[in-house]
């Protein structure tokens, strides 16, 4: 066997063992404590098979290529020493990742719909999906602002946690002047960001920078972004709610 089928082959073994426990849970409430059999249990079966499937090839694809070539230009653009595309790339990665994220598309589409339910906006299609669209773009805007933000705290080796405790204070204060339809949307986009295209990428890109300049830990430097990409969209959806 060649070493990519090894690999691949682990990495399959791997995604099983994690997904262990949420199968473990599921047949026990379902043969225990609601006591009854499992429904269609071929395709369940499938279905889990499928998961693993996808998990592994997911897994894998991240470790081939989307964490060497996040870390790899990182590098570049450090060696290349110029601040204003450093910054151009991090806010268009923190923009272009967000606004394909599967699960902000879909919080997007269903806020849209109760909002045109409550009568928040026009109960048509096209209300819906300029609204949803609206919301995708807030939510991009912040993280690539919060990307560029990061970048900056990197380069400058200033401590996070006095950014995060400002962040969420601006987030409290926020939450008493926006609209109450707007807040749980907020504060959910502030996680649907952080899911499986933004966080690798932006992870790569932290620490690939934080490994490429000199003074800068990558322990201590190179995380963090993240915690800026959850923050900023609650402010900037609060802020979305109240000019919208």
């Amino acid at each position: 066997m060649n070493s990519p089928f090894v690999a691949l082959l682990h990495s399959m073994l791997s995604s099983l063992r994690d997904l262990t426990p949420i199968i473990l849970v599921i047949a026990f409430f379902q043969l225990f404590v609601l006591q009854q059999p499992l429904p269609n249990m071929v395709e369940l079966l499938f279905g889990t098979f499928f998961v693993v499937l996808g998990l592994t090839f997911f897994v894998y694809g991240l470790n081939m290529g989307l964490f060497p070539i996040g870390e790899s230009m990182a590098h570049a653009f450090a060696k290349k020493g110029s601040v204003f595309w450093l910054i151009g790339f991090a806010f268009a990665l923190g923009f272009g990742t967000t606004i394909a994220e599967p699960a902000l598309i879909a919080v997007a589409a269903e806020a849209a719909k109760v909002a045109a339910q409550a009568g928040a906006i026009l109960n048509t299609e096209e209300a819906q999906s300029s609204y949803a669209l609206g919301l995708r773009i807030t939510v991009a805007l912040s993280v690539g602002s919060a990307i560029v933000l990061g970048v900056i705290r990197i380069i400058k080796g200033w401590p996070i946690h006095y950014f995060i405790i400002g962040g969420y204070i601006l987030v409290v204060i926020m939450t008493a002047f926006a609209p109450e339809e707007i807040i749980g949307i907020a504060y959910d986009s502030g996680g649907v960001t952080t899911s499986t295209i933004t966080v690798p990428l932006v992870t790569a890109l932290g620490v690939g920078l934080a490994s490429s300049i000199k003074g800068r830990n990558p322990v201590t430097d190179g995380f963090g972004l993240i915690a800026f990409a959850s923050l900023t969209p609650m402010i900037f959806v609060m802020v979305y709610g109240l000019i919208v």
